[in-house]
């Protein structure tokens, strides 16, 4: 059997995850933040992310799914394919996160689901009549599931009743499924139901709030929306300077001015100004 890369991924986000746990710096270093992406350009992010869990019990469910779905899926399209994709969904995932967020400084998130939702959609995608089964649960069909769990993540999206990730979700899988298009082009021959019955809708929903951008804009307990100004904008990032400025001094106090990157050592100078 051959799924020596899932066990690598799980190795590697075992390792990467532990240390961001013990360490507050190194989580903050490296998770998804709106901000360190648009100002500082700081686009490993989205990558890094992907390998960083908010406690053991997200770290232990995502590797686990990873295992559940990755094995299988390695060893049908092969370590390579298998590597595309899986990269391919975890930037997606991110990007579509970066979107919706964009006007929301304080947005963070870190975790590999929008990568494995990725493998999820391909493998439904390239296997027609493939079925889902989670635990004790029926098996239902995977264009059914996939077409749910779009709709979910859409509802999840523009209500923002919680704070999970949809968005990443969403791009994960989305991404998912349009590589394994690419890669395997008779998909769209061989399994055209299950490939337009997910994608259409979630195509829709991102056409929908690129022109329509004022649907994401709620306000409920988990979310309070900011109606920015461009003034507000250089206020905000002013305060989003200092804020970081405070968390590299922190660093220093804490670790000493060697613990600070070259990166980190340039924007110490530059926002000292």
């Amino acid at each position: 059997m051959n799924f020596k890369i899932t066990i690598l991924l799980i190795i590697i986000n075992l390792v990467v995850s532990y240390k961001g746990l013990k360490n507050s710096f190194f989580m903050d270093d490296f998770s998804f933040k709106i901000d360190a992406i648009q100002i500082q350009k700081d686009y490993k992010r989205l990558i890094t992310s992907g390998f960083l869990h908010a406690n053991w019990l997200h770290l232990i469910f995502n590797m686990f799914m990873l295992y559940l779905f990755g094995s299988d899926f390695e060893n049908s399209v092969g370590s390579l394919y298998f590597i595309i994709i899986y990269f391919s969904a975890l930037v997606g995932g991110n990007l579509l996160s970066l979107f919706v967020h964009r006007f929301d400084s304080s947005y963070s998130s870190i975790g590999a689901s929008g990568a494995i939702m990725g493998l999820l959609f391909s493998a439904i995608a390239i296997t027609p009549g493939m079925s889902i089964s989670f635990f004790f649960l029926p098996a239902i069909p995977g264009w059914l599931f996939g077409l749910g769990y779009v709709i979910i993540s859409i509802y999840g999206i523009r209500s923002r009743t919680d704070n999970i990730g949809h968005d990443n979700h969403l791009g994960g899988g989305l991404t998912g499924m349009l590589m394994a298009i690419v890669l395997f082009p008779a998909t769209l021959m061989t399994n055209t139901f299950t490939v337009v019955v997910i994608t259409l809708p979630a195509i829709a929903f991102i056409l929908f709030i690129v022109y329509k951008p004022q649907a994401l804009l709620v306000e409920n307990m988990f979310y309070k929306n900011q109606h920015l100004t461009i003034e507000d904008m250089y206020n905000l990032g002013k305060i989003n300077k200092q804020k970081e400025l405070d968390r590299l001094l922190d660093k220093i106090h804490y670790n000493g001015i060697e613990s600070l990157s070259k990166k980190e050592k340039e924007m110490l100078k530059e926002y000292s100004k």
